[in-house]
């Protein structure tokens, strides 16, 4: 069942740093650095604004934050973004709001000046669903790094142009 009341906003409030830390805790695939890494991204923005060069994109439903993306230009590049995270909460999985974030990400990221979106990923096997994610809005695997995270987790670069 998609979901058709969400509605999105592009700035970043005071206490989004703990809906976005309960939202990555939520999905069970992060750990507790990442878990704060996330977080952390939202203090940057908070702090220093869009000179941090961090971005993000809220959905809400019933104004409640169900899921988010956190991107950003690559620096030295003229043309490239990453998508740093996209997450939705574990309660709101399933029902296409990770899907349309992704469109509504892309729609801003090009509205930007950006041609290409990088998105990376583990190789473990609990990210097999992330990785098909990606496969099926329309990147491609544009690298595999053995070992990076850890012996035997890969890490997974997908590209798509916008």
């Amino acid at each position: 069942m998609i979901i058709s009341n969400i509605r999105f906003r592009e700035n970043v409030l005071s206490g989004d740093e703990l809906k976005v830390e309960e939202i990555v805790r939520s999905t069970g695939f992060f750990s507790e650095d990442e878990i704060s890494i996330a977080r952390e991204l939202v203090e940057e923005r908070l702090a220093k604004g869009i000179e941090s060069g961090y971005f993000f994109l809220f959905a809400e439903v019933e104004n409640e934050i169900v899921g988010y993306t956190c991107f950003g230009p690559i620096p030295a590049t003229k043309h490239s973004f990453d998508l740093y995270w996209i997450a939705v909460h574990s309660n709101f999985r399933g029902k296409g709001i990770g899907k349309i974030l992704n469109v509504e990400t892309e729609k801003i990221i090009a509205g930007m000046g950006g041609h290409n979106v990088y998105a990376e990923t583990s190789g473990r096997g609990q990210y097999e669903p992330t990785r098909a994610f990606y496969v099926n809005n329309g990147y491609t695997e544009g690298a595999v790094l053995e070992d990076f995270y850890a012996p035997g987790d890969a890490k997974y670069i997908y590209v798509k142009s916008v």
